[in-house]
């Protein structure tokens, strides 16, 4: 049985079949029992080697005379026996899964993790000649049995190779602050095109499901330097987001703003425009008014102004023209409130 795979039922069995003939036919003489016997031993081997079963979640691959001759569904199916069909049983209904930096322990709720003797795997080197630890998982699933089992001799190792080779290609292309901080998801969503498009290449029946970073932390000695250059990126953007919040809570409300003076503005324009034109149009009017008749337009100007003038003072006085003045003891003003005169 192989990683990926296993063959026909039956092989132990078919060898302790072959031996417990060898064994007759060197110790005693061709008999009628003893052919009797052979052709039961045959048959139940035959008979016993004829069916397989398929697992829910697994896609057998059918060989007859070595060649392919298809797949098999899950449940319990018929083969030829002694050797002339062979069934390579993938498991294609599951999402594979590589583990690199760690590996997991006990899966399950609380599925712990180890990295003991992991340590140069996640070792990994930035752009800028700096390292971190690198920790991430890749996942995988079989999308053509036939070419996962034949057309490379370990798949799993390959994917995992150019899994790893792609990883430190995608990151030795970075600087580390865009690896620990904030391009992790890029350059991950990266390495899984890269790595699905040279798998296509190969041909050899797997589709990446995804590339997950799950850890990426510097070495120990400068940990403490990066955890505050992680802080300082952090409220960096905060102060982006807090600027980006009060810029547009402000640059509307000043729009706003300045739109409404602009609307007031043309308003008061064109009253002051019509204002001025009803003046123009009055004084045209009189104008030819007064053309027509020049004393009686003067006199009725005269007593409208009279008219407009005379309400707003306290005080009349009428004075005559060949008068000399007014009488020195005649009390002009009337006493106002407080005594004044």
């Amino acid at each position: 049985m192989s990683d990926w795979g296993q063959g026909s039922p039956g092989d132990e069995f078919e060898k302790k079949v072959v031996e417990i003939g060898k064994h007759l036919k060197n110790n005693f003489r061709p008999k009628k029992e003893l052919l009797i016997v052979i052709v039961l031993l045959v048959l139940g081997f035959g008979v016993f080697n004829s069916f397989y079963e398929v697992d829910t979640e697994e896609t057998g691959v059918l060989l007859r005379l070595g060649k392919f001759a298809g797949y098999t569904e899950p449940g319990l199916h018929f083969k030829l026996p002694f050797g002339i069909d062979q069934v390579y049983l993938v498991k294609t209904g599951r999402v594979l899964k590589a583990e690199f930096g760690f590996r997991t322990v006990n899966p399950g709720v609380r599925t712990t993790y180890t990295k003991r003797g992991l340590e140069e795997e996640a070792l990994t080197l930035t752009g800028d000649l700096n390292v971190s630890d690198v920790e991430w998982i890749v996942q995988y699933q079989v999308a053509d049995p036939f070419k996962y089992v034949f057309r490379i001799k370990d798949p799993v190792e390959t994917i995992r190779d150019l899994s790893e080779a792609m990883v430190r290609r995608v990151i030795g292309n970075s600087n580390v602050s865009a690896v620990l901080t904030t391009e992790r998801a890029q350059l991950a969503t990266e390495i899984q095109k890269d790595l699905q498009k040279i798998l296509n290449d190969y041909d050899i029946g797997v589709r990446i499901v995804t590339v997950k970073f799950q850890d990426v932390t510097p070495p120990d000695q400068v940990k403490a330097a990066f955890n505050e250059v992680n802080e300082a990126e952090q409220q960096k953007e905060s102060l982006i987001f807090q600027a980006r919040e009060q810029f547009n809570r402000e640059v509307p409300k000043a729009r706003g703003t300045a739109k409404r003076t602009l609307q007031e503005a043309e308003g008061y324009a064109v009253e002051r425009i019509n204002k001025a034109r009803g003046e123009t149009d009055r004084f045209l009017a009189l104008l030819t008014e007064y053309h027509k008749a020049p004393e009686v337009t003067r006199r009725r100007i005269y007593l409208e102004t009279l008219e407009e003038v005379l309400p707003r003072l306290k005080e009349i006085y009428i004075m005559d023209g060949d008068g000399t003045g007014a009488l020195p003891l005649l009390p002009l003003r009337a006493e106002t409130k407080g005594g004044g005169k």
